[in-house]
């Protein structure tokens, strides 16, 4: 399968942060379907993904979130919310979760992965790694938030990233104290307003030879 190289550019193009969603336009089940399994999709180091994604659509609690989010209207007027979580802590437990999906899948045995799992345990449990081990999780959790908008401006969905939120909020309002997860980011998505001004400005970045290197 292979997308041409002028669409994804314009597609690349076309998105920007937007900043004003029109409330009454709603993503198809088909569409936001294909965008929650982007998520699913979405690659993370050792395959652990130390993530999970909480689809919001609840006006009320919508409406319980703005004005933890800087009181920004694209939480509200947005057709679907993400909130990024990340994993606080990456235990044994954990590996060994993720070691018998990996043998379900491809059918294999658990312990034909003992090398593989010892590995992790080495670096990410047991190894210096742990005493970063959040900032691990949460660089993880950004590759899924890159991609998420990717996917969605492929399909002609708008999207807003936002760290612009009180996470200790976030997760008091949705339960999160005390759980295995903690607030990260946020991202609305859905379809700009007519009367969006940012979504005809030009897009601005540094020229090419500014940011890119070849050897």
């Amino acid at each position: 399968m292979t997308l041409n190289p002028a669409d994804l550019l314009d597609s690349l193009r076309w998105r920007y942060a937007t900043k004003k969603f029109d409330p009454a336009r709603k993503i198809p089940a088909d569409q936001w379907a294909a965008l929650e399994q982007a998520l699913v999709l979405t690659p993370s180091s050792y395959g652990l993904q130390p993530w999970k994604f909480l689809v919001i659509t609840d006006a009320a609690l919508k409406a319980r979130l703005r004005p933890a989010s800087w009181n920004q209207a694209q939480i509200e007027d947005c057709s679907h919310l993400v909130v990024f979580l990340a994993k606080k802590d990456i235990t044994e437990a954990d590996l060994d979760r993720f070691i018998a999906r990996t043998a379900e899948v491809r059918s294999t045995t658990p312990e034909s992965l003992a090398s593989y799992k010892g590995y992790m345990m080495g670096d990410l449990v047991n190894g210096p790694r742990h005493g970063i081990i959040g900032e691990w999780a949460a660089r993880q959790v950004y590759i899924a938030l890159g991609n998420f908008m990717t996917c969605a401006a492929l399909l002609g969905i708008d999207t807003c990233p936002m760290e612009g939120l009180e996470p200790a909020k976030y997760d008091q309002i949705l339960g999160l104290e005390g759980g295995a997860y903690r607030t990260l980011a946020a991202c609305p998505a859905g379809y700009r307003a007519q009367d969006d001004k940012y979504a005809s400005l030009p897009k601005v970045r540094f020229d090419p030879q500014d940011v890119l290197a070849r050897r």
